[in-house]
C-alpha cells in the first residue's frame, strides 16, 4: 500500500523543468476560482483589522482599495501573465536559465522561506477557527509564542491537511479554490451585514456616518502608526508584489491558455481584498477591537462564520506551499516534488506555531514582496529588454553560467538600497516596491552591458586570432 500511494505520488508530473504541453492548459474557469480562493483567505480576518488599528479613515480606505487593487490586477495581466503564456516555465526555472543555477539556488531559498512563514500565518488563522469547538485558548496581540498545547496540536493539525492537498498539484488546488471561493465571499458578506446593526447600522444611509464614526475613524490605537490613503493603495498594490511585478505566478499562469486569463486576479482583488478587508473591518469594530479571526467570525456568522475562516486560511496556504515546494525542487530536482512538498508543509506549519507572525502580517506581506520584487524586474527586463540592446536573453543558459554576477549584483544593491532608505531616510516599506523596481531595471540594464561584452570579448580575440592564420 505504502509502495502504491509512493508511486502515484511520484507519477505526479508539475512539469517543474519544462514546459507546460498544449494538452495540460487550462481555461479561464480554474484562475477565476484559483484566484478568488487564494485572495479570499483567512488573512483577510488580519489585514481588515489592521487598519482600522492603525487609524484609516473611511474615504482613505475605499479610495486606496479602489486604486490599489486595480493597479494589482494590471500589474498581472500586463507584466505577469504575457511572459507566463510565452514561456510556460516555472519562475525558478526561467530565473536558473537567467541567473545560473547558484544564483537561483540562493533566491530559491529565501523564495520558499518567505513561502513558508506566508502560509504559516494562513495556518494560524485557519487554526484560530478549527479550535473553538475545542475551547482552545487562542493567541493575542501581543504573544510571541504558542500560548497552550491545544493550539500546537490544532496548527499540525490543520498543517497536515493543508500539505496534503498541496502535494496533489495544481489541478486539485484549482478544483479545491473553486467549490470553496463563492461560499468564502457570501460569508464575509453576511456576517459584516450579521453585525451592522451591532454598530448603528439600520439603512443603506447611514452607513457611512457610522463608518466614519465608529469604524474607521482614522484614530490609530495606541502604539501603532497613522495609515492615510498612500498606505491603503500602496498596501492593496504590493500585498502581492511578489506574485505579479515579482513573476511568483509565472508558476501558476503557465497554465493559461491565453495572456488575458491574468485579469482573473479581478476576482481576487475585489471579491477578495476589497470585500473581505471591509467586512472584516466591520467585525473588528464590532468585536470592539479584538482581532483573533476565528472567534470574530463565530461571533458574527456562527460555525458557517468559524468554517469560513477555517477554509479560508486553506485555499491560500494550499498554492503558497505548493510555489515553496516548487521553489525548493528545482534545487534538488532529482527529489520528486511531493516529497520537497511534505517538507515545507512541516516547516510551514512549524512556524504557523507563532502567533507573533500573524500579528505582524502587514510588515512582513510589505518585506516579503520586497525581497522578491528585484528578480522580477529582471525577469521582465530579460524578456522585453535585453534582446533589443543586442545582448543575450536566459544569459547563464545561453553561455552555460552557473551565476550571472549581472543578476547578482542588481538583486543585493536593490534589496541594501532599498533598505537603506526605509532606515536612513525613514521611507516606510510599503513605498519602497515602486521605486525599488525601476532601480532593479536599470542596474540590470546597465550591468548587463558591462557584464556580457567582458564575457564575449575573449571569445572574439580568439576568433580573430584564430581567423589570421
Amino acid at each position: 500500500m505504502k509502495q502504491t500511494l509512493a508511486k502515484q505520488l511520484d507519477a505526479i508530473n508539475e512539469y517543474e523543468r519544462e514546459p507546460v504541453p498544449q494538452s495540460k492548459l487550462k481555461g479561464l474557469k480554474s484562475f477565476i476560482g484559483m484566484y478568488a480562493g487564494e485572495h479570499t483567505a483567512g488573512t483577510e480576518f488580519v489585514i481588515g483589522p489592521l487598519f482600522v488599528v492603525h487609524g484609516v479613515t473611511a474615504p482613505d480606505l475605499f479610495l486606496g482599495l479602489l486604486v490599489g487593487n486595480l493597479l494589482a490586477v494590471l500589474s498581472w495581466a500586463f507584466l505577469c501573465a504575457p511572459i507566463a503564456v510565452k514561456t510556460r516555465l516555472t519562475l525558478y526555472f526561467q530565473l536558473e536559465k537567467i541567473c545560473g543555477k547558484y544564483l537561483v539556488s540562493g533566491y530559491n531559498i529565501v523564495n520558499a522561506l518567505m513561502f513558508c512563514f506566508l502560509a504559516g500565518s494562513m495556518i494560524a488563522v485557519a487554526a484560530t477557527a478549527v479550535g473553538i469547538p475545542f475551547d482552545i485558548a487562542m493567541p493575542g496581540l501581543e504573544d510571541m509564542y504558542p500560548n497552550s498545547v491545544g493550539w500546537m496540536v490544532t496548527v499540525f493539525f490543520v498543517g497536515a491537511v493543508i500539505t496534503v492537498v498541496a502535494i496533489l498539484g495544481y489541478e486539485q488546488i484549482s478544483r479545491f479554490a473553486n467549490v470553496c471561493a463563492p461560499w468564502m465571499i457570501l460569508v464575509f458578506i453576511a456576517a459584516a451585514f450579521a453585525v451592522m446593526p451591532q454598530l448603528g447600522i439600520t439603512s443603506v444611509g447611514s452607513f457611512w456616518e457610522v463608518a466614519q464614526s465608529r469604524i474607521w475613524t482614522g484614530v490609530p490605537v495606541e502604539g501603532f502608526s497613522k495609515f492615510t490613503f498612500w498606505h491603503v493603495a500602496f498596501f492593496a498594490w504590493f500585498a502581492n508584489m511578489a506574485m505579479h511585478i515579482g513573476m511568483g505566478d509565472l508558476s501558476i499562469l503557465r497554465y493559461a491558455k491565453k495572456w488575458q486569463y491574468g485579469f482573473a486576479s479581478t476576482t481576487g482583488m475585489f471579491l477578495g481584498h476589497v470585500i473581505a478587508w471591509i467586512a472584516s473591518g466591520i467585525l473588528v469594530a464590532a468585536a470592539s477591537g479584538a482581532i483573533t479571526p476565528g472567534p470574530i467570525a463565530y461571533n458574527s456568522a456562527g460555525i458557517a462564520g468559524a468554517i469560513c475562516v477555517m477554509i479560508a486560511g486553506w485555499t491560500t496556504a494550499n498554492p503558497t506551499i505548493y510555489r515553496a515546494g516548487l521553489a525548493i525542487q528545482s534545487i534538488v530536482p532529482t527529489v520528486k516534488r511531493w516529497k520537497v512538498t511534505l517538507v515545507v508543509g512541516l516547516v510551514t506549519t512549524v512556524a504557523a506555531l507563532f502567533p507573533a507572525l500573524v500579528m505582524r502580517l502587514l510588515d512582513f506581506v510589505a518585506l516579503y514582496g520586497l525581497v522578491l520584487m528585484p528578480m522580477g524586474a529582471i525577469i521582465f527586463i530579460d524578456f522585453y529588454i535585453i534582446p533589443k540592446l543586442g545582448l543575450r536573453s536566459n544569459y547563464a543558459s545561453a553561455v552555460n553560467s552557473r551565476f550571472n554576477i549581472a543578476a547578482g549584483v542588481t538583486w543585493i544593491a536593490t534589496l541594501l538600497i532599498c533598505l537603506s532608505l526605509n532606515y536612513f531616510q525613514g521611507i516606510e516599506i510599503f513605498f519602497l516596491g515602486l521605486p525599488g523596481w525601476f532601480i532593479a531595471a536599470t542596474l540590470y540594464i546597465m550591468l548587463s552591458k558591462v557584464y556580457q561584452q567582458k564575457q564575449t570579448a575573449p571569445h572574439i580575440i580568439r576568433e580573430v586570432s584564430s581567423s589570421s592564420f
